[in-house]
C-alpha cells in the first residue's frame, strides 16, 4: 500500500452544549470525539468499516473551556491481523490568550470489519520512519500488557459469584 493514510487531524469548536456543571467541556464529550476521530483515522486507513474494541490510557491533563478550539491528532501506531491501534493527542487552543496546551491522550483499538460486521484483515502497516517504528513497538507492548491484564483479571475474579446473574443470559 504505497500511499498509506496513517494520520488524521480534526479541529472542533467547543460549544456550550458540551459543558459540564463546572462550565468546562464534559469528559464524556471529549471521549465521544476521541472515538469519532479514531474511527475516521482507522476507517480511512483500512478503507473499510471499523469498530471500537477498547479505549485505553485516557488521561485528562487539563480542563478544556467552552469557546476553545480543540485539535485531535490521530495516527495509526500498530496493525495486527484485523486490529489496529490509533493514538490520539488532544490540544486545546485559547484564542484570546494565544495559548495551546496538550489536554488529553489515549489509545483506541479498532477492528476492521466487512458489511456483515465480521473481522477482516487490515492492511499491513508500512513503517517509514524511526518515529513510526517506535510508535509500533510501544503499541505492540501495550497490546501485550492489555492481554496480560485481561488474563490476570479473569484469574483473580474467576471465583467471585456474579451478583447480577439473574439479569445476564448465559
Amino acid at each position: 500500500m504505497p500511499d498509506q493514510e496513517k494520520s488524521l487531524q480534526m479541529t472542533i469548536l467547543m460549544t456550550p452544549d458540551m459543558a459540564n456543571f463546572a462550565g468546562n467541556v464534559h469528559g464524556g464529550s471529549i471521549l465521544k470525539l476521541l472515538d469519532q476521530v479514531a474511527y475516521a483515522c482507522a476507517a480511512r486507513y483500512c478503507k473499510s468499516y471499523v469498530v471500537t474494541i477498547s479505549l485505553d490510557q485516557v488521561t485528562f491533563l487539563a480542563p478544556i473551556k467552552v469557546g476553545e478550539l480543540v485539535t485531535f491528532r490521530s495516527h495509526v501506531n500498530y496493525v495486527g491481523n484485523t486490529s489496529l491501534e490509533v493514538g490520539v493527542k488532544v490540544f486545546a487552543e485559547d484564542l484570546q490568550q494565544k495559548e495551546i496546551r496538550h489536554t488529553n491522550s489515549c489509545y483506541v483499538t479498532m477492528v476492521a470489519v466487512d458489511d456483515d460486521r465480521k473481522p477482516i484483515s487490515a492492511p499491513a502497516l508500512e513503517l517509514e520512519t524511526e518515529f513510526e517504528k517506535k510508535l509500533f513497538e510501544a503499541a505492540k507492548m501495550r497490546k501485550q500488557l492489555r492481554q496480560e491484564a485481561v488474563k490476570r483479571n479473569r484469574e483473580m475474579t474467576a471465583d467471585i459469584p456474579d451478583y447480577n446473574s439473574d439479569l445476564i443470559k448465559k
